[in-house]
């Protein structure tokens, strides 16, 4: 049987498309310090973000349609240090699958960034260089940024979620925790209190210098970024903080808030280490298995620029470091016992 040679080559292309997703290529392409390329990038909106519709796959509707448009647009805007802003329709997931000694885990990971930004490389390819070396697939999410638009990040974190579970079997997957750093880390809090079924739910969360307490008065980008600045509200203020109550993560710990890690330094100057302590002791109380590290000095957004990426003497976060990583790898270990309870 004769195959006419133009017909292979679209079947092997539509063959191509559906293994690794769609061929996304960054705008501008801004390289990191490090040669490491995502396996493959898929958008969270094909249609874009007015599209009413999520990511469909076979006749199967695999994520939601956005709640609502962040209301950005134009082209994204990146810096040298990987700092992505103005994401509207192009919110994405860049995926890495370690080589070598799986651990059938997988991390969603939210950077930071004050909601102005999507700190992709520091919290971003950085972090999923280090996870998948340990074994761990990564999904690095370039959300849209809330622009006052509240449910904007969470939409998209959850569909995240969606997609991952979705794909789970085939690629080897048995647990999906949320890992995130400061506004990131917000999110991946948030993942973790406001999920809506057990595809929504980390199995397990990381938290990393997050903000986790919104308080009217308080100077916080993110806060502002996510609901707008006080002012807004000076015309009702007992309504803005009950805003800000229900909006803050430590409200709303359970008994069926995964098992957390944070880590954070006690001369954190942008987000104060008090801002956990709402959130630590809902654990505690929940009897949820936590672990908290405080660490003395390194002040905030040290991320995963250890001195192997970034050079010898500017990592302030370098004193403590293979405390930190230790701490997380044993405790991402323990993480797999989890399934066999």
């Amino acid at each position: 049987m004769k195959i006419n040679f133009f017909c292979l080559v679209g079947l092997l292309c539509c063959f191509a498309v559906t293994l690794f997703g769609q061929d996304y290529k960054e705008t501008p392409n801004i390289k990191s310090r490090i040669d490491l390329k995502p396996s493959k990038t898929v958008l969270l909106y094909p249609k874009g973000q007015n599209g009413r519709v999520g990511i469909v796959e076979n006749g199967v509707a695999v994520t939601k349609a956005p709640t609502e448009s962040n209301g950005v647009t134009g082209p994204e805007v990146c810096t040298r240090g990987g700092s992505r802003s103005n994401i509207g329709d192009d919110a994405r997931m860049d995926f890495y699958f370690p080589e070598k000694n799986a651990t059938g885990q997988m991390l969603i990971m939210t950077p930071g960034g004050g909601y102005s930004h999507v700190s992709t490389f520091n919290e971003g390819a950085y972090g999923s260089k280090w996870l998948t070396e340990h074994g761990i697939a990564v999904c690095v999410l370039k959300y849209r940024l809330p622009n006052h638009h509240r449910t904007v990040p969470l939409d998209d974190a959850q569909n995240a979620f969606r997609y991952c579970r979705y794909h789970a079997k085939e690629w080897g997957i048995n647990q999906i925790g949320v890992i995130g750093g400061s506004a990131g880390g917000y999110l991946a809090a948030s993942c973790s209190v406001f999920w809506t079924d057990s595809i929504t739910r980390p199995d397990f969360t990381v938290l990393i210098y997050p903000r986790m307490k919104f308080t009217r008065g308080e100077k916080c980008n993110t806060r502002d970024n996510l609901i707008g600045p006080d002012s807004l509200y000076d015309n009702n203020v007992a309504d803005h903080v009950r805003l800000l109550a229900e909006l803050s993560p430590g409200n709303h710990v359970n008994a069926q808030t995964p098992p957390t890690f944070i880590v954070l330094c006690a001369d954190d100057k942008s987000v104060p280490a008090t801002n956990m302590i709402d959130y630590y002791t809902g654990l505690i109380k929940n009897d949820v298995p936590t672990e908290l590290h405080v660490f003395p000095s390194g002040g905030h957004g040290w991320g995963f620029s250890s001195e192997d990426i970034v050079g010898k003497g500017k990592d302030r976060f370098a004193a403590y470091r293979g405390e930190y990583y230790a701490s997380l790898s044993r405790w991402l270990k323990e993480r797999q016992n989890d399934i066999k309870k």
